[in-house]
């Protein structure tokens, strides 16, 4: 079994993550953060918010933990449990322990899939207690200065039953993100997809393009995330149309009226 300083070296990001920023919310997250203030991320999917908290993590020089919410997410996924090893019950740290004890950052991404009553577990430390109780071995955990809690979900899913509750969202720092203005996803996609200007701008023009489909019952228009796959299919050698049906448009919707919409899309920009 891996030691603590093991498991926690696995998440300390090495390398600086390519980051162009479309506003101020560098400066709000350092302040936030010096001030240990938690942080909650809100935008649509494939916007850039987890790359966001990579280039956080490198330029604070912490460890970044992130965790995948889920239905199943249960309070012990996140706090720890006892494994049996041989004749013995051994304490395993979750990564939201694992966190506070090395001063790294959590970062709990798309919050409002986990059930509410994991979620609760995050409120002692997302406010000026920065506590984190941990019954099951009778010990209370006062988060250091450097420890940081990060959370993030999209609106565009928001539901009466999947939606943070006030008691939870106003502990938070918010930060808005949007999909990039044109420019500057075209210079995202230059570099992240390594193509040409002129390429780049078609997918940022076939983009804009599938977005405005969401009124049509589209649910989410292409992500910048997308636009890079297609620019690294086409990297590779596959051909354009065939980089853009299978990078973008075949990953939005099964709906074949809509598919059939954005097939004239590419055949228009292309």
């Amino acid at each position: 079994m891996k030691t603590l300083n093991q498991r926690i070296e696995e998440h300390r990001i090495v390398t600086e993550h390519f980051y162009l920023p479309q506003g101020n919310e560098i400066e709000l997250a350092l302040a936030a953060y010096r001030e240990q203030l938690p942080l909650l991320l809100k935008g649509p999917t494939g916007c850039g918010k987890t790359r966001f908290m990579r280039y956080l993590a490198w330029r604070l020089g912490r460890p970044l933990i992130t965790v995948s919410c889920h239905d199943d997410l249960s309070t012990s996924d996140l706090i720890g449990r006892y494994l049996v090893k041989g004749m013995e019950a051994v304490w395993l740290d979750g990564p939201l322990t694992l966190a506070v004890r090395h001063g790294a950052i959590c970062y709990l991404d798309e919050i409002v899939e986990a059930r509410k009553d994991t979620t609760v577990v995050i409120h002692p430390l997302a406010d000026d207690r920065r506590e984190l109780p941990v019954e099951k071995l009778g010990l209370l955990f006062a988060a250091p200065a450097e420890f940081m809690l990060a959370v993030s979900y999209n609106p565009g899913y928001q539901s009466v039953l999947k939606d943070l509750k006030p008691s939870t969202r106003q502990r938070f720092v918010s930060l808005s993100f949007a999909y990039p203005v044109p420019d500057l996803e075209e210079r995202i996609v230059m570099a992240e997809g390594e193509v040409d200007r002129d390429f780049a701008t078609r997918l940022v023009r076939l983009a804009g393009m599938t977005r405005s489909l969401k009124e049509s019952g589209l649910a989410e228009g292409a992500s910048t995330r997308l636009l890079i796959q297609a620019a690294q299919l086409l990297r590779q050698g596959v051909d354009v149309h065939s980089a853009c049906r299978s990078g973008v448009i075949e990953s939005l919707t099964d709906d074949p009226e809509l598919l059939g919409a954005m097939e004239e899309m590419i055949q228009s920009i292309f």
